[in-house]
């Protein structure tokens, strides 16, 4: 089946033509052996793409239909109403040869659909010029199309009015990760910054088409396309650069069988014949889909979705809200901007909601959901306030999860679309001067708070946008705390607070989410307050009660991809810093060489966390850290340096009931062999089953055995009782 490719843009003179007629002569270079044609659905002006091409074509397909009438489809030779070009090996086919009006030209709109779908057999790639206005039979094409390319001048009424043509197409019920926009005259001297069109869109700009006024009308005065006829020049190495990635990237394109899929869940057939001359002009979205679909009814959540998304776009239309968000952070002004936007809510849910909406207590719920979604997080905003809740993952717009007391949970919250989700992950994101696109589909971040965020969008993404919270804890717990919690013992405890204060370099491993950083804290709260301490994160989530604390946190690329400051780069300036101790968030680099080499040159009492599923997977992990650093180390050599610098490993561990536990306190004993380290658990747990409520049953204990430095302790006056050893 071939790739539809339609060209579109509501306003006059920004390229559109241009655009489809040099797009589809390099698909057929690229192509060679490979059938492209180029359709002309431009019903003000038919003929343009003929111009271009210096071709005379004497059939269309109103011709084909008004055939179809007349005689038996199987007696008509296709190839008769197409006119090939011979010399860029390009067919052609206009919809239209005279300027007739839209209304009778498109009288059997089940004949236009047989003939697509033959033209959908016959080729590889159809490249549409899809004309300025939404007539009856470009709605029809539209949904036989893989990409809609929105061409955009930078320019406010152009963007303007793509951002109408976008509401349109989404009342529709056309995705929008299938519409993409061209930046046309990017360079334009006076023109919008692309930086702003792109900000104003709600879709990804794929192509930027620099401004080459003297190469671009002498091609057209002479009719010959330009790529044909300056390949050399900058607009047409940027639509050879553009060709190349669509014949490449399949992600760009949405299927037929998606969009089939689509429209039977909202069957718009009838109401899109309804459709007036111009889109510009179309003031109304359709009120509701049907009741019923394929026999099935529509659940009463699926028309709450529907309803929200109708005042969302009306919201859009009179609030404009994206230059709202741009002054949300204004806290002067946050107040007064969510009273006049939840009176416009009110407003647009007494015209909209119909009898869907009963309650008062429903309609101020409905309300409030709005408002957070047009100004907020949306759905997120409870769960963010919820204190026990703390991860929050959004796998796509009608799935959010949510981790409480240790435990995943699914929401009853949902996002009206996956739209919606990208645009609360750049409004969690702008601020903090990061970015997200289909260049740079992934993005860590912290928020104010301190919670870390992670977000990842298509082409990745194959479910749509993918969010994740990590919430900052605001309460700090201490011993007593985990004690109380059964994460440790009183032995450990004693244990643990002896190694700090001994000066022990210790490593806190464990899976995701087991309580590492917790730990980490923990341990630094027996740091004594005359030490000088520095903290290395990436996020920086640790919080310490000292005086002397120095906080560092690593820095990501910005919009350039320059100015990266990695945990290696501040280690490495940090010992020139005269910490008493070094305290990494998380070894997951080449930063583990270089706190090894500190360790081990007079930098004691040290701390990290890393990823590990066991003591014993901790070595094999820093063995992994230190080969990828770059540097030629033997495998021996490693082992050496780290059985001679890390004396302590603090074991984590999170079980099925979603209690956390220290699973083991180990000695690094050094090297049993030449290649092997010896590791000597000093206490351990150990499961012993589950009760009836699911509860995890076990108990801590020592192993018996005695840590090699426990004389150390002794000496240094810390007082530590040997009976905690005792089995």
């Amino acid at each position: 089946m071939a790739k539809v490719i339609s060209i579109f843009s509501p306003k006059g003179g920004v390229g559109r033509t241009f655009l489809a007629v040099n797009l589809a002569v390099m698909f057929a270079k690229k192509l060679k052996n490979k059938k492209v044609l180029l359709l002309d659905m431009d019903l003000d002006l038919p003929g343009d793409s003929a111009k271009l091409l210096n071709l005379k074509a004497s059939k269309d397909l109103t011709g084909l239909m008004s055939s179809l009438h007349k005689d038996a489809y199987s007696s008509l030779r296709f190839s008769d109403f197409i006119t090939h070009h011979s010399t860029y090996r390009l067919d052609f086919l206009p919809f239209t040869l005279n300027s007739v009006t839209r209304f009778n030209v498109y009288s059997n709109n089940a004949s236009f659909r047989s003939i697509l779908q033959d033209l959908d057999r016959e080729y590889e790639f159809i490249i549409v010029d899809g004309g300025r206005s939404f007539t009856k039979p470009l709605i029809s094409l539209l949904e036989q199309t893989n990409l809609i390319l929105l061409l955009v001048n930078p320019d406010i009424l152009s963007v303007s009015q793509a951002k109408q043509a976008i509401d349109i197409l989404q009342s529709f019920y056309f995705p929008l990760k299938m519409i993409k926009a061209i930046l046309n005259r990017a360079e334009s001297q006076g023109g919008v910054p692309w930086q702003d069109v792109k900000a104003a869109l709600p879709c990804d700009i794929i192509a930027r088409i620099p401004s080459e006024g003297r190469v671009v009308g002498a091609a057209l005065n002479r009719r010959i396309p330009v790529v044909w006829d300056s390949p050399r020049s900058r607009v047409s190495q940027i639509i050879d650069k553009l060709s190349e990635d669509l014949l490449s990237n399949n992600e760009l394109f949405i299927s037929h069988q998606e969009l089939e899929e689509l429209f039977a869940l909202h069957p718009l057939a009838e109401k899109k014949d309804m459709l007036v001359e111009d889109a510009l002009g179309l003031e109304s979205i359709f009120p509701e889909i049907q009741d019923i679909v394929e026999g099935k009814k529509l659940t009463r959540e699926d028309k709450i979705d529907e309803l929200k998304q109708r005042v969302h776009r009306r919201l859009i239309r009179e609030l404009d809200l994206r230059r709202l968000d741009r002054v949300v952070d204004d806290l002067s002004k946050i107040k007064e901007l969510r009273e006049r936007t939840s009176k416009a809510i009110n407003s647009a849910l007494a015209e909209e909601a119909g009898t869907l909406i009963s309650s008062r207590e429903e309609r101020e719920k409905l309300i409030k959901e709005i408002t957070d979604e047009a100004l907020g997080l949306g759905p997120l905003e409870d769960l963010l306030a919820d204190s026990e809740i703390t991860d929050i993952m959004v796998n796509n717009k009608h799935q959010i999860y949510i981790e409480k007391k240790g435990k995943l949970e699914l929401t009853s919250k949902r996002f009206i679309s996956n739209e919606q989700v990208r645009q609360i992950i750049e409004r969690i994101i702008a601020p903090l001067g990061r970015r997200v696109d289909e260049s740079v589909p992934m993005v860590d971040a912290r928020l104010a708070d301190g919670s870390r965020v992670n977000a990842i969008i298509h082409p990745i993404s194959l479910t749509g946008p993918t969010l994740t919270i990590r919430k900052f804890g605001r309460e700090r717990l201490t011993i007593p705390d985990l004690e109380r919690l059964n994460a440790l013992n009183h032995a450990m405890a004693e244990f643990i607070r002896a190694c700090v204060l001994a000066r022990k370099n210790i490593i806190v491993s464990g899976g995701t989410g087991t309580g590492k950083t917790t730990v980490l804290n923990l341990l630094s709260e027996f740091v004594s307050d005359g030490e000088r301490i520095v903290t290395i994160e990436d996020a920086a989530e640790l919080k310490l009660h000292h005086q002397h604390w120095i906080r560092l946190e690593s820095r990501m690329p910005n919009i350039e991809g320059k100015g990266a400051i990695t945990v290696r780069d501040i280690f490495r300036n940090s010992l020139r810093m005269r910490p008493d101790r070094i305290i990494i968030g998380e070894c997951r680099g080449s930063e583990a060489l270089d706190m090894l080499q500190a360790m081990n040159t007079g930098h004691d009492g040290s701390m990290t966390t890393i990823h590990a599923n066991s003591t014993h997977d901790v070595l094999a992990r820093m063995d992994s850290l230190i080969l990828m650093s770059g540097i030629e180390i033997p495998l021996r050599a490693i082992r050496e340096m780290i059985a001679s610098a890390i004396d302590i490993i603090v074991h984590t561990n999170r079980f099925s009931d979603g209690s956390r536990k220290i699973m083991q306190v180990t000695e690094i004993a050094g090297m049993s062999d030449e290649s092997h380290i010896e590791l000597r658990d000093i206490f351990v747990f150990r499961q012993s089953g589950i009760d009836s409520q699911g509860k995890i049953l076990g108990e801590f204990r020592p192993t018996g055995a005695l840590p090699s430095f426990l004389e150390e302790i002794h000496k240094r006056g810390i007082p530590l009782s040997d009976e905690i050893f005792k089995v």
